[in-house]
């Protein structure tokens, strides 16, 4: 498999039953394919979807069903439209338990910065800013390094999306959890060793004992969640 199958595969096992989860833009949108079997949750997306499923097969999309990036989703049984301020409120009233959200850097704090690289176009800051602030979890899905940098820094050189704290890292290489004393190795990736994960992070790195290997959702073949009802 590769880098990014790897990490939506792990990030799917943070999916619990009976959950309003966002899944952003990219990476993050192909949780929706690695669902554990017996697990019912609505995925959410900013432009007013929930309980869009993974993207159809090629010459069944419907360009009426598509994410916030303008990518195609499926629909599964009991999804539903919403304007967009409702989908918002959302958001920003803390109705949401998890969001999944992809990276640019996180600092040696947790803090994420995903939304912008300075001195380029970009159409808006998005929903990155109310999803980090209003939801009850958030997990960010990235690799670990771009072109030879890491992405796990000492201090943000991009600009911030939130103050707070995100909840859980998930990279190619390892599951990182932010903590109030520091950034905290919990799980490495299949074949990759703690040393190299270490010389990878640009950001120090607490070991707390044996570091085990990640476990993956099931291949979709394997089975697939349900819709909430």
């Amino acid at each position: 498999m590769d880098a990014k199958e790897l990490i939506a595969r792990r990030v799917a096992l943070e999916l619990h039953d009976w959950t309003l989860v966002n899944l952003g833009i990219g990476l993050p949108t192909l949780v929706a394919r690695y669902v554990p079997p017996g697990i019912r949750v609505a995925f959410q997306s900013e432009n007013g979807i929930i309980g869009f499923g993974a993207r159809p097969p090629e010459g069944m999309e419907d360009p009426a069903l598509v994410d916030a990036g303008g990518g195609f989703v499926g629909a599964v049984p009991g999804a539903c439209s919403l304007d967009s301020a409702t989908s918002f409120a959302l958001i920003r009233g803390g109705h949401l338990d998890m969001t999944v959200l992809g990276g640019l850097q996180v600092d040696a704090r947790g803090r994420l910065a995903n939304w912008m690289v300075p001195g380029t176009m970009v159409a808006g800051m998005g929903g990155a800013m109310d999803l980090v602030a209003g939801a009850r979890r958030v997990v960010v899905a990235m690799q670990h390094a771009a072109r030879g940098r890491p992405k796990i820094v000492r201090e943000l050189t991009l600009p911030a999306t939130a103050a707070r704290r995100v909840t859980l890292v998930v990279t190619d290489l390892a599951v990182v959890e932010p903590t109030g004393d520091g950034l905290v190795l919990r799980e490495r990736a299949p074949g990759v060793t703690v040393e190299q994960i270490l010389a990878t992070t640009g950001a120090p790195l607490r070991v707390e004992g044996e570091v085990p290997e990640m476990r993956l959702a099931p291949d979709p073949s394997a089975g697939a969640g349900q819709a909430l009802r």
